[in-house]
């Protein structure tokens, strides 16, 4: 089953998109950055200090190391280059980003080390949702290594894996881990993930799991997924699941284009999510790079932005950080 972070259709429009996007990191996303950390995660807008917005997923990796990456492919011409934190933070300063949390790609176990070494290094990456198999000889190797350091938030799996996994002992026995760390669970898969969520969320009601893209929803405007809307009902009554709100425009595109830019567009499902779910558990994440294929990052911060800006500055604080903070708790520098 292939999810929104896997290997997209390349188009015409897009073939000179990231040329405009390759500017080095100034010095006044550095100051930022460190202001962030060092006042424990608000900062100051105008004259009133306020939470920035912190974008829970991004993805950084870079083919030219020696060891290349396993995703993305060599063949996609559109994510097969280095895709590092600082093109990222300089194109987000503007908008108001002041940190983000990473969600690993790369099934090479190592490969999370090197994201939590660039971390280490960047207060603006606050921690890594890391990529291991739980039950597995690797996650017993890494896990005691990865759950020592304070910028591993925990692990993403897909639904696949987590349908088998939840009847096997071992596999539920490494989730716990987890929860015992006071780290969380991303899951990731087509609306047919909710029910398995829900079932996880019974069997370790401490665990914090966080539901990606959406479930990723086929977004029509006006027309919502009966079996989606009611398999979200459901999971949302267990109070140790958020749901973040990103890959809006991968699931709004239809064929090879851009989605839509309105927002509008997008209000019916976004009522959904904020009426079923509340205002305390959806959050807010960007799935970029891959989200730029069918809009660049304004648009999809416009989206949601215009929407909680009508629910007042409580709601957009909470959507933007506060509700990111419960679910990963990353450290405070």
């Amino acid at each position: 089953m292939r999810s929104h972070d896997d290997g997209y259709r390349n188009g015409s429009f897009l073939q000179n998109k990231w040329a405009a996007m390759k500017k080095s990191w100034t010095r006044r996303a550095v100051l930022k950055s460190a202001a962030f950390a060092a006042c424990g995660g608000t900062f100051a807008w105008g004259q009133a200090a306020r939470p920035g917005i912190v974008d829970t997923h991004t993805h950084f990796y870079d083919p030219t190391r020696p060891e290349g990456v396993p995703w993305p492919s060599p063949d996609d011409k559109f994510l097969y280059r280095p895709v590092l934190p600082a093109e990222y933070q300089q194109m987000t300063n503007p908008h108001g980003v002041v940190g983000t949390v990473v969600v690993e790609a790369s099934p090479r176990p190592g490969d999370n080390q090197w994201i939590l070494d660039l971390a280490a290094k960047d207060p603006f990456v606050l921690g890594l949702v890391g990529n291991l198999s739980p039950g597995s000889k690797e996650f017993a190797e890494h896990f005691p290594k990865l759950v020592a350091q304070p910028k591993f938030l925990g692990i993403r799996v897909n639904s696949g894996p987590l349908g088998v996994g939840l009847d096997k002992p071992e596999f539920l026995a490494d989730i716990k881990k987890l929860s015992d760390a006071e780290r969380e669970l991303d899951v990731n898969g087509r609306p047919d993930l909710l029910p398995l969520v829900s079932k996880l969320a019974t069997k370790l009601p401490d665990l914090r799991i966080v539901i990606n893209h959406l479930a990723n929803v086929r977004i029509e405007g006006p027309m919502l997924d009966a079996t989606w809307l009611q398999e979200l009902k459901a999971t949302a009554r267990h109070p140790n699941v958020f749901l973040k709100v990103s890959a809006l425009v991968e699931g709004a595109a239809q064929g090879n284009r851009e989605a839509p830019s309105d927002p509008a567009y997008y209000k019916p499902v976004l009522d959904t999510v904020f009426e079923v779910f509340g205002n305390k558990r959806v959050i807010y994440g960007s799935n970029w790079p891959v989200s730029a294929r069918f809009g660049n990052y304004a648009v999809v911060q416009k989206i949601v932005q215009t929407y909680v800006d009508n629910l007042g500055p409580e709601i957009v604080d909470r959507f933007f950080f506060h509700n990111a903070k419960d679910a990963y708790r990353w450290p405070v520098a």
